[in-house]
Formats: C-alpha cells, sequence, structure tokens
C-alpha cells in the first residue's frame, strides 16, 4: 500500500479492540535554518502498536523523533499525545507523561555507573522510587555490572542500558517507546535479543515507535510501518504490506 502524505495513516490490526492513538502527527513542518526538512509530516501510532520508521539516511526520520520529543522546534503542524498537543511543551513533561526515549548513538553518560544511568531515567518521577525490576528482569545483564562505568560497556549492553533507562522513567511502565536505530552498530546475537525485548515489551502493551533501516528486523518487530522520503510519509500499512517495489522506491540505496 502507498499513501500520500496527506492521507497517512498507519492503522491498528484491525483484529484488535478500536483504541484512541497514543501518538497523532499531523502537518509537521520544520526548519533547519532556510532548509525545509520536514514537509507536512504526519504520522499515528496506534495503541499496543508496533510502528517501524524506514526511509534513506536523511529524509528527517531523526529529525521527525526530535520534533516528538521536543528537541527540536516545529514552525506548524499538531503532535498530540494521548490528545494532549506536546508542541511547545518541555522535553522533559514529555517524558513525565510516558515518552520513553533511545536517541541514535545510545547517549549513555560514559563516566557515571550502570545504576546510576539507570536513575537519570527516574528524572522523571521527580526523582522518585527505584528503577523497576522488570528492567533487570529484561536485562539481566544490567545487574551483574550495576557498578561497571556506562563507558566500559560493550556496543550492545550500552543499548540495553538505554533501553532500560528509557524504561525506568514510569515505575511500571511507559505508554511510548520512542528508539532511534536501536540495532545500529550492535552484534547480531544482540540484535536478535533487543528484537526479543521489544516483542515482548509490545505484546505487553507497550506502544512503540522505532527507527529501522535492517529489513529483516522491521519486518520481525513491527506490526505496521511508515515509510518517509525527502520529509514527508510516502507509504505505511501493516508490515505485511511492505513490499519489494516499496522497499525498492525508497529504501535501497
Amino acid at each position: 500500500m502507498s499513501a500520500a502524505a496527506d492521507d497517512l495513516v498507519v492503522a491498528p490490526d484491525v483484529t484488535a479492540p478500536a483504541a484512541a492513538p497514543v501518538l497523532v502527527v499531523a502537518g509537521v513542518n520544520q526548519f533547519y535554518g532556510s532548509s525545509h526538512t520536514l514537509w507536512d509530516a504526519s504520522l499515528t501510532i496506534p495503541a499496543g502498536g508496533c510502528v517501524c520508521l524506514m526511509g534513506r539516511n536523511g529524509v528527517g526520520k531523526t529529525t521527525l523523533l526530535k520534533v516528538i520529543m521536543g528537541l527540536l522546534r516545529a514552525t506548524s503542524g499538531s503532535v498530540k499525545f494521548l490528545g494532549t498537543e506536546l508542541l511547545g511543551t518541555p522535553t522533559e513533561r514529555r517524558a513525565r507523561l510516558g515518552i520513553g526515549y533511545v536517541p541514535q548513538g545510545r547517549e549513555i553518560f560514559s563516566d557515571l555507573t550502570v545504576e546510576e544511568n539507570l536513575h537519570v531515567g527516574l528524572a522523571a518521577r521527580g526523582g522518585r522510587g527505584t528503577v523497576p525490576e522488570q528492567v533487570y528482569t529484561l536485562f539481566p545483564v544490567l545487574k551483574k555490572m550495576m557498578r561497571r562505568r556506562g563507558g566500559d560497556l560493550s556496543g550492545g549492553q550500552q543499548q540495553q542500558l538505554a533501553i532500560g533507562r528509557a524504561l525506568s522513567i514510569d515505575a511500571k511502565m511507559p505508554k511510548l517507546l520512542i528508539l532511534d536505530e536501536p540495532t545500529e552498530g550492535i552484534q547480531p546475537n544482540i540484535v536478535h535479543e533487543i528484537g526479543d525485548i521489544i516483542i515482548q515489551l509490545n505484546e505487553a502493551g507497550l506502544s512503540v515507535l522505532t527507527v529501522e533501516q535492517k529489513l529483516p528486523f522491521a519486518r520481525r518487530v513491527g506490526r505496521s510501518f511508515c515509510m518517509m522520503d525527502r520529509g514527508r510519509a510516502v507509504a505505511g500499512g501493516k508490515i505485511a504490506e511492505l513490499t519489494d517495489e516499496i522497499v525498492r522506491q525508497h529504501l535501497i540505496v
């Protein structure tokens, strides 16, 4: 299936009970100086969905995530999370509302211990509470390496730490987890483990939006896809509708 940006809606599985979308991005425009980077970008994340945001390098995927998180300013449009308009609200408020974010490159604190990095996620709860036990259940290596510095971890372990930190913003579970290329630069066995975790979290009810370039990974973990090109959403639908023709037109270099 292919659709124009203005008409694109990534729909929930028709067999699932109807529910209000978790995230609705509509008509978002963004500029870097005089460069127009997002053109009426639109995206819908259904409740309980797992949407893979795809496209070639430089088409605006990371920019869109940063607008959603308030790290970049949109010049027009709307970003609604559970019906609440996010544009104009601080990044930290978005985390408090229940959005966990794992940026590209992970951005863990190299000089802090694993435990201290996880505690950074508690800031969304005003620094109160403890790291959810499920983080250690999902990522046992973090419990084993709790006293190690983040910079001493492998790339795969750092990615697990970054996801654990994002999950720690809520005592139970965030409402939406956003991941920017979670498999980038990670050894294949850890990529598979991270895929297992994303599937497990999604099946437990956590809505997921992930930027992903690896086609097999996207087809394995995603329920829906949204393809971007030149700052616009140009195709989308259920992951089974991600045809070779769409991949050839918008993903293969």
